[in-house]
């Protein structure tokens, strides 16, 4: 079987999950990327251009599977998924997920949910009479990136917005209060299965910062919601992370990420359900039907060691896996001894991630924490 995968940056999701998974499952593999001296054997292409995606796998060889976990590249993947006549994505679903306005459109339109929204292309007037407080988000960021929770002065936070992000449109939409949870998905064409979920536990406002999530089971009285939701967009087939606040009005959608969960609650994911995630999610992409769910009596976590201030990196744990009575658990570092931070107030401040897992939360708990205790980074 020859696997075909589209890529950006190398991440640890593509490196330590799918390639493993794909080398598992018997597929040959070419990896196409504008990035090639960043990935082993593989094969320059304008990956963001999908008539340049199918000119290049026309040249190397038929496909039994086109298939990415990038962000940036799911429509331009699904349309060459489609052109081959292969199991993908709708890329009109991919467009939407991605594109934080037309989420909102298609929802509001769907009668699922209504979210007051704005869109600001570059270049437009910031409109007056919005009720604070309100978020400003890039229309298609990722990694909380220029995410912000504005009390005041809208004007001023869209102008810093834009210095930093010039020629990109932004959205500005209501303030979703409530805990923040996230629905996991695979879908194989016929099924759309809930895997499970995560609480997520963010830092201080006004900024989004995701620090630590913890394992929810499926059958969840949300879950409902989220799939109506997904359904609206055309979401149905591979792996989707979609985010969603309990309001006192229910929940709402915050945002649809059409590939696996990243920061290495992917992993954790596979580890708590016991299953080889990452080759059920390329199964799917081969034409193969959804195996059966195992049952599930463990709890994990997912703990992100997020600076706290800016300098260098005196001392750091380096990659690790210990095991604390019945509690497993997972150190990978991010970044380096010697590295200088500069705070962004964003998933890039992350140094490390400690994924953990165990019989309940009460051990797994006691395991984070007393890791974090004796193996601490210092910044200087």
């Amino acid at each position: 079987m020859r696997l075909y995968l589209t890529a950006l940056k190398p991440t640890d999701s593509v490196t330590d999950g799918f390639l493993p998974a794909a080398r598992a499952l018997g597929c040959e593999v070419t990896i196409l990327t504008d990035r090639p001296e960043r990935h082993p054997d593989a094969v320059a292409c304008d990956v963001r251009d999908p008539r340049a995606v199918i000119d290049t796998i026309e040249q190397l060889g038929k496909p039994d599977a086109i298939f990415s976990n990038s962000d940036h590249l799911q429509a331009e993947t699904a349309l060459a998924a489609a052109y081959f006549g292969l199991p993908g994505k709708d890329w009109r679903a991919c467009v939407a997920a991605k594109n934080k306005f037309l989420m909102r459109r298609k929802l509001l339109e769907a009668g699922v949910e209504q979210v007051r929204s704005v869109r600001l292309a570059p270049g437009d007037p910031v409109p007056d009479g919005l009720p604070y407080p309100i978020v400003l988000k890039p229309r298609e960021g990722v990694a909380s990136e220029d995410v912000m929770l504005v009390e005041r002065d809208l004007a001023g936070a869209v102008a810093a917005a834009r210095r930093r992000r010039p020629g990109e449109a932004l959205v500005v939409e209501e303030y979703l209060e409530g805990p923040l949870r996230t629905l996991e998905t695979l879908g194989d064409g016929d099924e759309v299965r809930v895997l499970g979920g995560f609480e997520t536990t963010l830092g201080a406002l006004p900024y989004f910062i995701e620090e630590r999530l913890d394992w929810s089971p499926p059958s969840s009285p949300d879950d409902g919601h989220v799939l109506e939701a997904l359904s609206a967009l055309g979401v149905g087939f591979g792996a989707c992370h979609t985010e969603y606040v309990l309001t006192a009005d229910g929940p709402r959608i915050i945002e649809v990420n059409y590939r696996v969960i990243g920061d290495h609650c992917d992993f954790l994911m596979g580890d708590v359900l016991g299953v080889p995630l990452f080759e059920w999610i390329l199964r799917v992409h081969l034409g193969e039907r959804l195996p059966a769910m195992p049952a599930v009596a463990r709890h994990g976590c997912a703990v992100s060691v997020v600076a706290d201030r800016a300098g260098t990196i005196k001392a750091a744990p380096e990659s690790d896996f210990v095991e604390r009575g019945d509690v497993r658990l997972w150190h990978r570092p991010l970044r380096e001894v010697g590295d200088v931070i500069s705070l962004t107030h964003t998933n890039r401040d992350y140094l490390g991630v400690i994924r953990a897992v165990g019989p309940d939360r009460v051990r797994v708990d006691a395991a984070v924490e007393a890791y974090r205790a004796a193996r601490p980074w210092v910044i200087e």
